[in-house]
């Protein structure tokens, strides 16, 4: 890990930044549990860090806590997300630190969970512990937005990926399309989907493509994204690609399937009186089965679908520096937009080349 930190003053915020840093290295691991880092100072010096590195293995303040020993006792302890306070898989942070006894711990955020939501604090402050809460708490939760948005909005963050050419096409007449983004952008979506932790596409993009929906080279990875087919009519076979194993797979059905491939989750949804998946349904269902966000990779009609439906927290878009022409596939499909005050407004957040390509990262914003 880069270490600017110990030729630097050991400020709050400095320390803070530090624990963020090592909360980040559990962004390919800690699913459903969100992204925490822990450092502890006394007099000047850090004696104990720590991150959370896998569900069901022990937080970020106990291996901080072991790591400093002794030396906690009047420290400050620097957390990035509110101690847990009850027993889950492991102990709750809260009742560690209080045996701890340091001197004052300075929280990022207060955990949105239900079972915790400022209860860790206030053992804490029961105990005589001296809190401060908020620093740099927009990074926190930034570094946590799909668990976040699982906890506050009962359902995961979700990320529409496209990739298209500079005229904005994904695909010749033909269907042909491999490859118009360059290997750097498809390196690069390998990323989005082990960060994202779940990959979710349609029936009929399985149909077409039989697309395998997993983390390969360059990107390397413990744990494969789950796997999330959206399939009105169960149409999609057991000998499909994406049911192999390997990940956690779930189907999201508004019909009973005729068959189940082993291993496989089935979720029923709602449907729509025109007989489509209710799409806010079905994100509640993810939300309940512990998925924080997903990357949604589809074809142009459905990514058209979820751009109109309101549900989408970020776009990213791989343009390639190649013209198509206008009898190639469109991005996305968007009918009945016929006046400027229509349009669906984006709002630019980075923009940055990956290799030959343009990759542009945008939020929907009101007009």
């Amino acid at each position: 890990m880069v270490d600017p930190l110990l030729a630097a003053p050991l400020t709050d915020a400095a320390c803070m930044a530090r624990a963020l840093q090592w909360a980040a290295l559990g962004r390919l691991t800690t699913f459903p549990n969100p992204r925490v880092g822990c450092v502890i100072v006394r007099d000047g010096r850090i004696v104990g860090e720590g991150w959370h590195q896998k569900a069901g293995e022990p937080h970020a303040e106990v291996h901080a806590l072991r790591a400093a020993g002794a030396a906690v006792r009047g420290a400050t302890v620097y957390v990035t997300l509110e101690p847990c306070s009850h027993q889950g898989r492991t102990p709750p942070c809260a009742d560690a630190l209080i045996a701890a006894q340091p001197a004052r711990v300075v929280v990022a955020m207060l955990d949105p969970n239900p079972l915790v939501a400022g209860r860790g604090v206030a053992a804490l402050e029961a105990a005589g512990i001296a809190v401060e809460t908020g620093l740099l708490e927009a990074s926190a939760r930034r570094l946590n937005r799909g668990f976040l948005s699982r906890m506050e909005r009962g359902r995961p963050f979700v990320t529409l990926k496209l990739g298209a050419s500079l005229d904005g096409r994904t695909a010749m007449a033909s269907g042909q399309s491999q490859w118009i983004t360059s290997e750097a952008a498809r390196a690069d979506v390998h990323r989005l989907r082990a960060e994202a932790g779940a990959v979710l596409t349609t029936s009929a993009t399985v149909l077409a493509d039989d697309p395998q929906l997993s983390v390969r080279a360059p990107v390397a990875t413990a744990r494969q994204p789950d796997r999330i087919v959206l399939d009105s009519q169960a149409r999609v076979a057991a000998s499909a690609r994406v049911w192999a194993p390997g990940a956690r797979r779930l189907w999201l059905c508004g019909v009973e399937p005729m068959q189940r491939p082993a291993d496989v989750d089935v979720l029923p949804v709602a449907t729509t009186a025109d007989g489509h998946l209710d799409l806010g349904a079905a994100l509640a269902g993810l939300g309940a089965a512990g998925v924080n966000h997903v990357l949604v990779e589809s074809g142009s009609r459905f990514a058209g679908v979820m751009l109109r439906s309101g549900l989408v927290d970020e776009l990213v878009l791989y343009l390639a520096p190649s013209l198509l022409g206008d009898q190639a596939r469109g991005l996305a499909s968007l009918p009945g937009l016929d006046t400027l005050d229509q349009r669906i407004a984006l709002r630019y957040t980075d923009v940055r080349q990956i290799g030959p390509d343009l990759k542009i990262t945008a939020v929907l914003q009101e007009t």
